[in-house]
């Protein structure tokens, strides 16, 4: 899984599923780097979420693996409902904050999606997905909250735990299945010096 490069707002804006975002100069910087070292694997399929910064992160990646983008909506963005758009700022003043960081199990997006929901979504996608790749490799291009919703899955944890998980710009995360079920491999991993490593 491979979260989207870095885009203007990235960290300013929950953007969620809106058009017209895209990635910014750093973000198809960063693309380029994942696809380098993707590009080291046989990778038999990329997908990606149906948004523009999601596609723009896949393009180099499946230009380096030889291979043509196919999109897939289980990976799309959580549906932030009527928080779409809003600053984060904004968000963090909200008494509903506390509850999407502690107990985001109890929550859902006024108007949209509940993490429940999204993490469903989610690992379904990937079920199906890997499935249609038995013994390959593939990459999924999403989004941060999807992944760490998928690695809180494939590790056990409980989602009200997931946003202790941190899934940067363009970082890598790995996992394989085999008959016991999935092994996390690597998360949130970008090649980058370990100086650099923040919550982000």
């Amino acid at each position: 899984m491979v979260r989207h490069g870095q885009t203007p707002t990235t960290g300013k804006v929950l953007p969620g599923r809106a058009k017209g975002l895209h990635l910014a100069d750093l973000g198809h910087e960063q693309a380029k780097i994942a696809a380098l070292r993707l590009a080291e694997l046989k990778i038999d399929a990329v997908y990606s979420s149906p948004l523009e910064r999601a596609k723009e992160t896949a393009a180099p990646i499946s230009a380096a693996c030889g291979l043509k983008t196919q999109i897939e909506r289980g990976l799309f963005e959580c549906d932030f409902g009527d928080w779409t758009g809003k600053e984060l700022k904004d968000l963090m003043k909200l008494p509903e904050w506390q509850t999407v960081q502690r107990a985001p199990s109890t929550f859902r997006f006024p108007n949209g999606e509940s993490f429940t929901e999204m993490q469903t979504r989610m690992v379904g996608a990937l079920d199906k997905l890997r499935k249609l790749h038995p013994g390959g490799t593939i990459v999924c291009v999403s989004h941060a909250d999807t992944i760490k919703a998928a690695v809180a899955h494939a590790m056990g944890t409980h989602i009200d735990l997931f946003q202790r998980i941190v899934i940067s710009p363009a970082s890598i995360t790995a996992v394989t299945w085999h008959a016991g079920g999935p092994i996390v491999l690597a998360v949130n991993s970008t090649g980058r010096p370990l100086t650099e490593l923040k919550p982000a």
